[in-house]
């Protein structure tokens, strides 16, 4: 039971990134309806920018606030030069766009840093705790509290502040939110911004954890999908709790179903994905939209 458990907790840590970069997807579906298929490439352009500060000599917590505020611009010059100009026509458009901006972040990271790992410095010190049997780490206890914090911020934000109101509305109907006097454009804008910022603290995560390389976020994009699928395209509380049943379930089956071996253990989590959009499209926590006659 106490290895069950671990595995679990392990898994939560995992979830936790994925739900962390599926927050940024919900942000961005939510505020234009597209797919941003280029927000993990943003993410690891992002966590580079942050390494290269620090290696510069920068402290690392100045240096991975410098790669979330190189986000939170890259989100907002991507949204205002780029994708702005593909909004008003066919939506596959937008998402053809999002695919050549992934192309494009991948090859600059690989030509300006190359295509070789890099060690991204730990962001807490080592630490191990033995709580019930379970051990956990500093890393997984700031996995988690950043993703509290960062469902807690978004909350307020779209809940309980004038600018999440003006995201909500322009989200919903923008002709009608232009209509009453709100710049939807500018809010687009702050969308993409925070999905940029969103987008870098899971790529230094993630880096800290493992390794920083082009192609390093690649699959957890794809898990952060189907977390955002799982849990409902405009929910972010879905975001969050799809992530983390993704990084649970896949944990799970990498360690208890052999017969599927490391390379396959994506199969199960995809798969419920599958079974679960079969009985309910919306996802779990989406809302089906309503149109008036």
């Amino acid at each position: 039971m106490t290895a069950f458990l671990q595995q679990i907790f392990s898994g939560v840590a995992t979830g936790a990134i994925y739900a962390s970069i599926g927050i940024a997807l919900v942000l961005i579906f939510r505020s234009t309806g597209i797919a941003n298929f280029a927000q993990g490439e943003m993410a690891m352009f992002s966590t580079y920018i942050a390494w290269q500060l620090s290696v510069w000599g920068i402290p690392l917590a100045v240096a991975a606030l410098g790669g979330v505020v190189f986000g939170v611009a890259l989100g907002i010059l991507t949204e205002r030069f780029v994708v702005r100009r593909a909004e008003t026509g066919p939506h596959l458009n937008a998402v053809i766009l999002t695919f050549g901006l992934f192309l494009i972040f991948n090859q600059s990271a690989a030509v300006i840093w190359h295509s070789t790992s890099q060690r991204f410095p730990s962001l807490v010190a080592d630490h191990m705790w033995k709580v019930a049997g379970i051990h956990v780490s500093s890393g997984l206890l700031l996995m988690l509290a950043v993703l509290v914090v960062e469902s807690a911020g978004i909350y307020v934000l779209l809940q309980r502040t004038r600018i999440g109101l003006w995201m909500r509305a322009s989200a919903a109907n923008p002709e009608s939110a232009a209509l009453v006097g709100i710049d939807v454009q500018k809010v687009l804008m702050l969308g993409w911004g925070l999905a940029g910022g969103f987008g870098a603290i899971g790529g230094i995560l993630i880096a800290s954890r493992t390794f920083l390389e082009p192609n390093m976020m690649s699959g957890v994009l794809l898990y952060a999908f189907a977390a955002i699928v799982l849990g409902g395209l405009t929910s972010v509380f879905g975001a969050v709790v799809g992530g983390l049943s993704i990084g649970v379930l896949e944990n799970l089956v990498g360690t208890y179903v052999s017969a599927l071996g490391p390379d396959l253990k994506a199969v199960v989590p995809l798969a419920v994905v599958v079974l679960v959009l079969l009985v309910r499209p919306t996802g779990l926590f989406g809302v089906p939209e309503r149109a008036r006659v």
